[in-house]
């Protein structure tokens, strides 16, 4: 596949990095550099894709769960909160973007509908969510008490999410991708955000994860490159 020039020039700052470090760099390094690579004429997203050594096949090695970022990830996030009447005006006053329960459920369930980024729901009306996993669990958008997303309280729930908290899963083939921040971001505030999610990925190894649990870790912008980071930041975060 042909690349542009600015990936070349991007790619082979990348590879002189990694090559006078010799191997992945640490990952305030890695921060840096993947500011640097960052060259569309756009807002990119910086990203972190982290392997894994778990199998998700086995319900003992699933990895996944919920972090909120120090900086959040830059984008404005749509929030739909799902339960009964009771509870819609306090959805509404935590600033959820669409709050409801029959329409939405029958919107989704008939129509596919699903233009939002996170679904809340409260306990009580997990029995009409559940009939929607068909459409939602494939776009990982079912929610899940784990995650946070399913709760009583829906103004700490939406507040958390509007300011920066993320749901994340492994995939089948072990890895966990997710954005976590703009390519406009400090060096120190991708680090930190960076770090922040290395660590819950940590805590939350399984019990039955054999040998090495983090396999590899790298941070990209959207059009640029992949920086490999080492893997030691993994085990430093926690420390």
């Amino acid at each position: 596949m042909a690349r542009g020039k600015r990936y070349r020039q991007a790619a082979e700052l990348v590879a002189a990095a990694t090559e006078e470090a010799g191997g992945p760099l640490p990952l305030e390094q890695a921060a840096k550099l993947v500011k640097e690579t960052g060259r569309a004429k756009f807002e990119e997203s910086v990203d972190i894709d982290i392997r894994l050594g778990v199998d998700p096949k086995h319900a003992d090695q699933m990895v996944r769960g919920s972090v909120a970022l120090p900086h959040g990830t830059g984008k404005s996030v749509r929030v739909l909160v799902l339960t009964n009447e009771g509870k819609q005006a306090e959805a509404e006053a935590a600033g959820a973007d669409m709050v409801g329960l029959d329409e939405y459920v029958d919107k989704i369930q008939n129509e596919g509908f699903t233009d939002f980024d996170v679904l809340i729901a409260s306990p009580d009306v997990m029995p009409q969510v559940g009939r929607l996993g068909r459409v939602l669990g494939p776009r990982g958008l079912m929610p899940n008490p784990k995650s946070g997303t399913v709760t009583n309280d829906l103004t700490e729930a939406v507040e958390a999410v509007k300011a920066g908290r993320i749901d994340f899963r492994v995939d089948k083939t072990g890895i966990v991708h997710t954005s976590i921040g703009k390519s406009t971001f400090t060096e120190d505030q991708i680090r930190e955000n960076a770090d922040a999610f290395l660590k819950e990925i940590v805590r939350l190894r399984p019990a039955a994860a054999k040998g090495g649990y983090v396999r590899s870790v790298t941070l990209s912008t959207t059009m640029g490159p992949a920086v490999p980071v080492d893997r030691g930041a993994a085990v430093v975060s926690t420390r």
